[in-house]
Protein backbone atom coordinates (compact mmCIF):
# COMPACT_ATOMS: atom_id res chain seq x y z
CA UNK A 1 0.00 0.00 0.00
CA UNK A 2 1.63 3.45 -1.29
CA UNK A 3 0.08 6.02 1.19
CA UNK A 4 0.41 9.67 -0.87
CA UNK A 5 1.02 12.34 1.94
CA UNK A 6 0.84 16.55 1.68
CA UNK A 7 2.34 18.30 4.68
CA UNK A 8 4.52 21.22 4.99
CA UNK A 9 8.46 21.12 4.35
CA UNK A 10 11.36 22.97 4.60
CA UNK A 11 14.18 22.45 1.70
CA UNK A 12 16.89 24.57 3.56
CA UNK A 13 17.45 26.35 6.81
CA UNK A 14 16.55 29.71 5.06
CA UNK A 15 12.97 28.86 2.70
CA UNK A 16 9.73 29.04 4.48
CA UNK A 17 7.69 25.88 4.79
CA UNK A 18 5.48 25.14 2.04
CA UNK A 19 3.65 22.20 0.48
CA UNK A 20 5.61 19.02 0.17
CA UNK A 21 4.34 15.69 -1.29
CA UNK A 22 5.89 12.23 0.28
CA UNK A 23 5.21 8.69 0.49
CA UNK A 24 5.30 7.51 4.28
CA UNK A 25 5.93 3.40 4.39
CA UNK A 26 3.86 0.98 3.96
CA UNK A 27 2.54 0.03 7.57
CA UNK A 28 3.81 -2.96 9.75
CA UNK A 29 2.23 -5.29 11.26
CA UNK A 30 2.73 -3.51 14.60
CA UNK A 31 1.48 -0.10 12.95
CA UNK A 32 -1.21 2.26 13.49
CA UNK A 33 -2.22 4.53 10.81
CA UNK A 34 -3.23 8.06 12.08
CA UNK A 35 -5.27 10.64 10.30
CA UNK A 36 -3.69 13.88 11.61
CA UNK A 37 -6.18 16.22 13.22
CA UNK A 38 -3.86 18.92 14.75
CA UNK A 39 -0.20 19.47 15.48
CA UNK A 40 1.10 21.96 18.15
CA UNK A 41 3.96 24.11 17.05
CA UNK A 42 7.23 23.29 19.59
CA UNK A 43 10.00 26.11 19.48
CA UNK A 44 12.97 22.94 18.49
CA UNK A 45 11.10 23.16 15.56
CA UNK A 46 12.25 26.15 14.42
CA UNK A 47 15.54 25.09 15.91
CA UNK A 48 15.62 21.75 13.64
CA UNK A 49 14.31 23.42 10.62
CA UNK A 50 17.09 26.02 11.11
CA UNK A 51 19.66 23.91 11.66
CA UNK A 52 20.63 25.48 15.01
CA UNK A 53 21.91 22.49 16.90
CA UNK A 54 23.96 21.09 13.52
CA UNK A 55 21.74 18.16 12.12
CA UNK A 56 19.66 18.89 9.92
CA UNK A 57 18.19 16.50 7.14
CA UNK A 58 16.23 18.69 4.37
CA UNK A 59 13.41 18.34 2.79
CA UNK A 60 12.32 18.36 6.85
CA UNK A 61 8.25 18.08 7.58
CA UNK A 62 8.34 18.99 11.69
CA UNK A 63 5.72 18.46 14.35
CA UNK A 64 6.08 16.23 17.53
CA UNK A 65 2.89 17.38 18.79
CA UNK A 66 0.40 15.00 16.80
CA UNK A 67 -3.24 14.25 17.77
CA UNK A 68 -5.23 12.13 15.31
CA UNK A 69 -7.96 9.46 14.08
CA UNK A 70 -7.02 5.82 13.84
CA UNK A 71 -7.67 4.73 10.50
CA UNK A 72 -5.73 1.40 9.96
CA UNK A 73 -4.16 -1.04 12.44
CA UNK A 74 -1.69 -3.47 11.19
CA UNK A 75 -2.70 -7.63 12.66
CA UNK A 76 0.01 -7.67 15.30
CA UNK A 77 -1.96 -4.27 17.03
CA UNK A 78 -3.86 -4.82 20.15
CA UNK A 79 -4.30 -1.55 21.95
CA UNK A 80 -6.16 0.61 19.55
CA UNK A 81 -8.80 0.13 16.82
CA UNK A 82 -10.87 2.26 14.11
CA UNK A 83 -11.48 5.40 15.25
CA UNK A 84 -9.49 5.76 18.34
CA UNK A 85 -8.36 9.37 19.39
CA UNK A 86 -4.49 9.39 19.63
CA UNK A 87 -1.18 11.07 20.20
CA UNK A 88 2.47 10.55 19.16
CA UNK A 89 5.10 12.30 20.40
CA UNK A 90 8.63 13.33 20.28
CA UNK A 91 9.71 9.64 18.97
CA UNK A 92 8.79 6.82 17.45
CA UNK A 93 10.48 4.02 17.92
CA UNK A 94 13.86 3.04 20.23
CA UNK A 95 15.63 -0.18 20.74
CA UNK A 96 13.54 -1.53 23.12
CA UNK A 97 16.30 -3.75 24.78
CA UNK A 98 18.85 -1.41 26.78
CA UNK A 99 18.48 -0.83 30.12
CA UNK A 100 16.74 2.57 30.12
CA UNK A 101 14.31 1.08 26.71
CA UNK A 102 13.58 -2.01 29.55
CA UNK A 103 12.52 0.47 32.32
CA UNK A 104 10.27 2.43 30.45
CA UNK A 105 12.67 5.26 29.74
CA UNK A 106 13.27 5.17 25.79
CA UNK A 107 14.12 8.81 25.63
CA UNK A 108 17.22 7.72 27.15
CA UNK A 109 17.78 4.86 25.05
CA UNK A 110 21.31 4.49 24.85
CA UNK A 111 21.18 3.02 21.09
CA UNK A 112 19.36 6.06 20.19
CA UNK A 113 15.91 6.36 19.83
CA UNK A 114 14.21 7.57 16.65
CA UNK A 115 12.92 10.93 16.56
CA UNK A 116 9.50 11.76 14.99
CA UNK A 117 10.83 13.78 12.48
CA UNK A 118 14.32 14.85 11.12
CA UNK A 119 15.61 10.90 11.58
CA UNK A 120 15.88 7.80 9.78
CA UNK A 121 14.18 4.78 10.59
CA UNK A 122 16.45 2.26 12.05
CA UNK A 123 14.35 -0.74 9.67
CA UNK A 124 13.87 0.59 6.15
CA UNK A 125 16.25 3.26 6.53
CA UNK A 126 13.88 6.18 5.17
CA UNK A 127 13.28 9.62 6.28
CA UNK A 128 11.30 10.59 9.48
CA UNK A 129 8.47 13.13 8.79
CA UNK A 130 6.47 14.53 10.96
CA UNK A 131 2.98 15.91 12.15
CA UNK A 132 2.96 19.07 9.71
CA UNK A 133 0.85 16.78 7.21
CA UNK A 134 -1.96 14.68 6.52
CA UNK A 135 -1.36 11.08 8.13
CA UNK A 136 1.70 8.85 10.21
CA UNK A 137 2.38 5.75 10.27
CA UNK A 138 3.63 5.07 13.45
CA UNK A 139 4.29 1.65 15.99
CA UNK A 140 1.44 1.40 18.30
CA UNK A 141 4.60 0.87 21.05
CA UNK A 142 5.16 5.02 20.40
CA UNK A 143 1.21 5.79 20.36
CA UNK A 144 -0.89 7.10 23.43
CA UNK A 145 -4.26 7.22 24.11
CA UNK A 146 -5.78 10.64 24.11
CA UNK A 147 -8.86 11.35 27.02
CA UNK A 148 -12.31 12.05 25.79
CA UNK A 149 -12.64 14.93 27.90
CA UNK A 150 -9.44 16.38 26.61
CA UNK A 151 -10.25 19.33 23.28
CA UNK A 152 -7.92 17.81 21.04
CA UNK A 153 -6.60 20.83 19.61
CA UNK A 154 -5.32 22.32 23.30
CA UNK A 155 -4.25 18.14 24.46
CA UNK A 156 -1.90 18.38 21.03
CA UNK A 157 1.17 20.10 23.03
CA UNK A 158 0.46 17.78 26.01
CA UNK A 159 2.61 15.53 23.67
CA UNK A 160 5.74 17.91 24.17
CA UNK A 161 5.45 20.76 26.77
CA UNK A 162 3.30 18.64 29.10
CA UNK A 163 5.53 15.75 29.31
CA UNK A 164 8.75 17.65 29.46
CA UNK A 165 8.04 19.35 32.34
CA UNK A 166 5.75 16.32 33.74
CA UNK A 167 8.67 14.19 33.75
CA UNK A 168 10.86 16.01 36.66
CA UNK A 169 7.94 16.64 38.63
CA UNK A 170 7.25 13.20 38.29
CA UNK A 171 10.94 11.59 39.25
CA UNK A 172 11.63 14.10 41.95
CA UNK A 173 8.64 13.35 43.78
CA UNK A 174 6.59 16.32 43.56
CA UNK A 175 2.85 16.23 45.48
CA UNK A 176 1.39 17.76 48.48
CA UNK A 177 3.76 20.13 50.50
CA UNK A 178 6.59 20.75 47.66
CA UNK A 179 7.28 24.07 47.14
CA UNK A 180 8.02 24.31 43.27
CA UNK A 181 9.31 27.26 41.08
CA UNK A 182 9.55 27.77 37.24
CA UNK A 183 11.65 29.76 35.48
CA UNK A 184 10.27 31.50 32.21
CA UNK A 185 6.49 31.68 31.61
CA UNK A 186 6.28 30.26 28.15
CA UNK A 187 4.88 26.86 26.36
CA UNK A 188 6.90 24.81 28.94
CA UNK A 189 6.60 27.14 31.84
CA UNK A 190 2.92 27.36 31.85
CA UNK A 191 2.28 23.91 31.64
CA UNK A 192 4.62 22.95 34.43
CA UNK A 193 2.70 25.53 36.41
CA UNK A 194 -0.38 23.77 35.71
CA UNK A 195 0.81 20.10 36.67
CA UNK A 196 2.60 20.92 39.97
CA UNK A 197 -0.54 22.88 41.37
CA UNK A 198 -2.66 19.80 40.17
CA UNK A 199 0.29 17.66 41.87
CA UNK A 200 -0.61 19.86 44.82
CA UNK A 201 2.69 21.81 45.15
CA UNK A 202 2.96 25.59 46.17
CA UNK A 203 4.08 26.71 42.82
CA UNK A 204 6.11 30.12 42.36
CA UNK A 205 6.61 31.86 38.81
CA UNK A 206 10.42 33.34 38.53
CA UNK A 207 10.14 36.21 35.97
CA UNK A 208 12.73 38.95 34.22
CA UNK A 209 9.91 41.19 33.57
CA UNK A 210 6.46 42.64 35.78
CA UNK A 211 2.95 42.16 34.73
CA UNK A 212 3.14 38.27 34.77
CA UNK A 213 1.33 38.36 38.09
CA UNK A 214 -2.70 37.46 36.68
CA UNK A 215 -1.77 35.09 33.77
CA UNK A 216 0.84 33.34 36.44
CA UNK A 217 -1.77 32.87 39.44
CA UNK A 218 -4.47 32.17 36.93
CA UNK A 219 -2.57 29.53 35.84
CA UNK A 220 -1.63 27.95 39.50
CA UNK A 221 0.87 30.17 40.32
CA UNK A 222 0.75 31.38 44.03
CA UNK A 223 3.80 33.54 44.14
CA UNK A 224 5.31 35.78 41.12
CA UNK A 225 9.41 37.05 41.82
CA UNK A 226 10.60 38.63 39.38
CA UNK A 227 14.34 37.39 39.32
CA UNK A 228 16.02 40.80 38.01
CA UNK A 229 15.08 42.27 41.65
CA UNK A 230 17.84 41.76 44.37
CA UNK A 231 15.43 42.21 47.03
CA UNK A 232 12.69 39.94 46.08
CA UNK A 233 15.13 37.18 45.21
CA UNK A 234 17.12 37.27 48.66
CA UNK A 235 13.13 37.06 49.88
CA UNK A 236 12.96 33.66 48.97
CA UNK A 237 16.34 32.33 49.35
CA UNK A 238 16.43 28.61 50.44
CA UNK A 239 12.89 28.27 50.12
CA UNK A 240 12.19 25.52 47.23
CA UNK A 241 12.82 21.98 46.67
CA UNK A 242 12.12 21.53 42.93
CA UNK A 243 13.00 24.37 40.77
CA UNK A 244 12.25 23.60 36.75
CA UNK A 245 14.54 26.15 34.36
CA UNK A 246 12.56 26.04 31.02
CA UNK A 247 14.48 29.17 29.43
CA UNK A 248 15.68 28.39 26.20
CA UNK A 249 19.14 30.28 26.08
CA UNK A 250 22.49 30.70 28.29
CA UNK A 251 21.75 32.32 31.58
CA UNK A 252 22.97 32.63 34.85
CA UNK A 253 21.90 30.02 36.82
CA UNK A 254 23.78 31.04 40.18
CA UNK A 255 20.57 33.29 41.50
CA UNK A 256 17.93 30.87 40.80
CA UNK A 257 20.68 27.93 43.06
CA UNK A 258 20.49 30.12 45.86
CA UNK A 259 16.80 29.89 46.35
CA UNK A 260 17.01 26.19 46.30
CA UNK A 261 16.08 24.49 50.03
CA UNK A 262 19.01 22.04 51.42
CA UNK A 263 19.07 19.06 48.74
CA UNK A 264 16.97 20.80 46.44
CA UNK A 265 17.62 20.51 42.92
CA UNK A 266 17.17 22.81 39.87
CA UNK A 267 16.63 21.07 36.57
CA UNK A 268 17.29 22.39 33.11
CA UNK A 269 14.96 21.79 30.65
CA UNK A 270 15.21 24.39 28.05
CA UNK A 271 18.44 25.08 27.19
CA UNK A 272 20.98 22.53 25.65
CA UNK A 273 24.48 23.41 25.65
CA UNK A 274 27.43 24.84 27.82
CA UNK A 275 27.15 27.24 30.66
CA UNK A 276 30.81 28.72 30.20
CA UNK A 277 32.04 28.63 33.16
CA UNK A 278 28.64 30.13 35.02
CA UNK A 279 28.25 27.87 37.60
CA UNK A 280 29.46 28.42 41.28
CA UNK A 281 29.56 24.91 42.76
CA UNK A 282 30.21 26.18 46.35
CA UNK A 283 25.95 26.12 47.41
CA UNK A 284 26.24 22.87 45.64
CA UNK A 285 28.51 21.06 48.03
CA UNK A 286 27.43 23.20 50.94
CA UNK A 287 24.11 22.01 50.91
CA UNK A 288 23.37 19.51 49.39
CA UNK A 289 21.95 21.15 46.22
CA UNK A 290 21.42 19.67 42.47
CA UNK A 291 21.69 21.09 39.39
CA UNK A 292 20.82 18.65 36.41
CA UNK A 293 18.50 18.33 33.06
CA UNK A 294 15.62 15.93 31.79
CA UNK A 295 14.41 15.25 28.77
CA UNK A 296 10.85 14.01 27.80
CA UNK A 297 9.81 11.22 29.58
CA UNK A 298 8.98 7.55 27.91
CA UNK A 299 5.93 6.57 26.48
CA UNK A 300 4.07 5.09 29.76
CA UNK A 301 4.70 8.15 31.81
CA UNK A 302 3.54 10.02 28.66
CA UNK A 303 0.28 7.94 28.88
CA UNK A 304 0.14 8.56 32.57
CA UNK A 305 0.17 12.51 31.76
CA UNK A 306 -2.31 12.36 29.80
CA UNK A 307 -4.37 10.46 31.80
CA UNK A 308 -3.73 12.58 35.11
CA UNK A 309 -4.60 15.62 32.64
CA UNK A 310 -8.12 13.88 31.66
CA UNK A 311 -8.65 13.72 35.29
CA UNK A 312 -7.57 17.15 36.23
CA UNK A 313 -8.76 18.48 32.94
CA UNK A 314 -5.77 20.21 32.15
CA UNK A 315 -4.97 21.34 28.86
CA UNK A 316 -2.57 23.67 27.15
CA UNK A 317 -3.02 27.36 26.35
CA UNK A 318 -2.68 27.88 22.78
CA UNK A 319 -3.89 29.78 19.32
CA UNK A 320 -5.27 27.90 16.86
CA UNK A 321 -3.69 28.67 13.20
CA UNK A 322 -4.03 27.85 9.81
CA UNK A 323 -1.07 25.20 8.21
CA UNK A 324 -0.92 28.56 5.54
CA UNK A 325 0.61 30.60 9.02
CA UNK A 326 3.03 28.59 9.93
CA UNK A 327 6.24 30.59 8.93
CA UNK A 328 4.30 33.97 10.47
CA UNK A 329 4.10 31.78 14.06
CA UNK A 330 7.93 31.11 13.66
CA UNK A 331 8.39 34.76 13.31
CA UNK A 332 5.82 35.20 15.90
CA UNK A 333 7.87 32.50 18.20
CA UNK A 334 11.39 34.22 18.17
CA UNK A 335 9.55 37.20 19.77
CA UNK A 336 7.57 35.71 22.19
CA UNK A 337 4.22 36.93 21.04
CA UNK A 338 2.06 33.59 21.65
CA UNK A 339 0.53 32.66 24.54
CA UNK A 340 1.42 30.08 25.12
CA UNK A 341 1.72 27.69 21.77
CA UNK A 342 0.16 27.16 18.04
CA UNK A 343 -1.68 24.46 17.23
CA UNK A 344 -2.17 24.22 13.61
CA UNK A 345 -5.84 22.46 12.44
CA UNK A 346 -4.92 20.18 10.03
CA UNK A 347 -7.62 20.67 8.17
CA UNK A 348 -6.54 23.74 6.57
CA UNK A 349 -3.44 21.73 4.78
CA UNK A 350 -6.61 19.05 3.83
CA UNK A 351 -8.45 22.10 2.24
CA UNK A 352 -4.91 23.68 0.42
CA UNK A 353 -4.13 20.01 -1.06
CA UNK A 354 -7.21 19.82 -2.17
CA UNK A 355 -7.07 22.81 -4.22
CA UNK A 356 -3.53 22.19 -5.41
Amino acid sequence: MVMQVRGYAAHSTTSPLGLFSFVRRDPRPNDVVIDIEFAGVCHSDIHNVRNDWGNAKHPMVPGHEIIGRVTAVGRAVTRFKHGDHVGVGCMVDSCQHCKPCAQGLEQYCENGNTLTYNDVDPHDGTPTYGGYSESIVVSEKFVVKVPKNLSPAAAAPLLCAGITTWSPLRHWKVGPGSKVAVVGLGGLGHMAIKLAKALGADVTLFSRSPGKEEDAQRLGARHVVLSTSAEQMQDVSGQFDLIIDTVPYVHDLNPYVATLAMSGTLVLVGYLGPLQDMLDTAPLVVSRKAVTGSAIGGIAETQEMLDFCGLHGITSDIELIDMQSINEAYERMLKSDVKYRFVIDIASLRREAAAA
